[in-house]
């Protein structure tokens, strides 16, 4: 089940523009290792899951992984040939503003595999550039 708010004030959001630099959440605070983002953007709520279920797979249940980003913005959607007006869409997913420097995944307790394989391996389930 992809993450989601349990419940919000307003349903649908505006777009909104990502400007800057990460100022908070920038840094590694729970782990030994992060995994950094180096482009803004949005980071679905499915990716979120699929980078998850891929550093816990590679892990082997040695160490823990913090996700430091949490999908909060609605993004909405009409469907294909629908007229012009009647209202703004209905909810297609949920995202995570991310900013350029925003660490998105840490990984701490794990000793066995070298620490750029363990970062690597949630990096690919994102569509922009991440760092370790």
């Amino acid at each position: 089940m992809p993450l989601m708010p349990k419940r919000v004030k307003h349903r649908k959001m505006q777009r909104g523009r990502i400007k800057g630099e990460a100022t908070r959440g920038n840094e590694v605070s729970f782990g030994e290792y992060g995994l950094q983002s180096m482009d803004p953007g949005w980071i679905d709520a499915k990716q979120l899951e699929a980078a998850r279920i891929a550093a816990s797979h590679f892990l082997g249940g040695e160490g823990r992984i913090f996700i430091r980003v949490f999908p909060q913005k609605s993004v909405t959607a009409k469907p294909l040939e629908v007229r012009m007006g009647t209202g703004k869409g209905d909810i297609e997913f949920w995202c995570a503003v991310v900013k350029p420097g925003t660490v998105l995944f840490e990984i701490g307790g794990a000793s066995s595999s070298p620490p750029a394989k363990r970062c690597s391996v949630p990096r690919t389930s994102f569509p922009s550039a991440a760092g370790s």
